[in-house]
């Protein structure tokens, strides 16, 4: 009785902790599509595509720096700057479209390029939206590039071990901007 209870409480701490890791929100990125409104002032609602440096420009307020804001973090920004102009402002900010969430897979695959994808989108789920891997690729060799504070990581892919169920940690989540590549 004591093995099965102690199996139980590590299921449901392995399930916990996969649960925490799982709330990471999507961060705005460039490309991405906004609609921003204030209830009952349709001159501060407006459609906003984020450019390439991030920073998005708004009536009464100016610029803000939108890199790395989730969108709750963004009306709560917009929230307290437009507070000093119309007080107890209610803004809505959506997003329409995600244009910044993609990834790449280049070398020996049938379709390289450019993929959108999902938070949890794996390296196995974007071989197959590129169409597999070709005759010539180095199933063993595969690596992710993946951009972290300025430095490139590569993480290894054995392609042929995930195929047979082995080391299937190594089939990760994919992230903003990551670069597979197929030697």
């Amino acid at each position: 009785m004591k093995k099965r209870w102690f199996s139980v409480c590590v299921v449901m701490l392995v399930f916990m902790a996969g649960a925490a890791g799982a709330e990471e929100a999507f961060r705005i990125g460039p490309g991405d599509v906004l609609e921003i409104s204030v209830w009952r002032d349709e001159s501060l609602s407006r459609k906003v595509v984020v450019p390439p440096d991030g920073i998005i420009s708004f009536p009464l307020i100016g610029d803000i720096a939108e890199t790395r804001l989730t969108v709750r973090e963004l009306r709560t920004v917009l929230t307290q700057k437009l507070a000093e102009y119309v007080p107890d402002a209610t803004v809505t900010v959506m997003l329409l479209e995600i244009r910044s969430l993609n990834a790449y897979v280049i070398g020996k695959v049938n379709r390289p390029g450019e993929y959108p994808v999902s938070m949890d989108t794996s390296v196995m789920q974007l071989l197959s939206m590129a169409g597999g891997l070709n005759p010539f690729a180095s199933e063993k060799k595969i690596h992710v590039l993946r951009q972290t504070d300025g430095k490139t990581r590569k993480i290894p892919f054995n392609y042929k071990e995930v195929l047979k169920g082995i080391n299937l940690g190594q089939n990760i989540l994919l992230q903003r901007g990551d670069v597979i590549v197929v030697p």
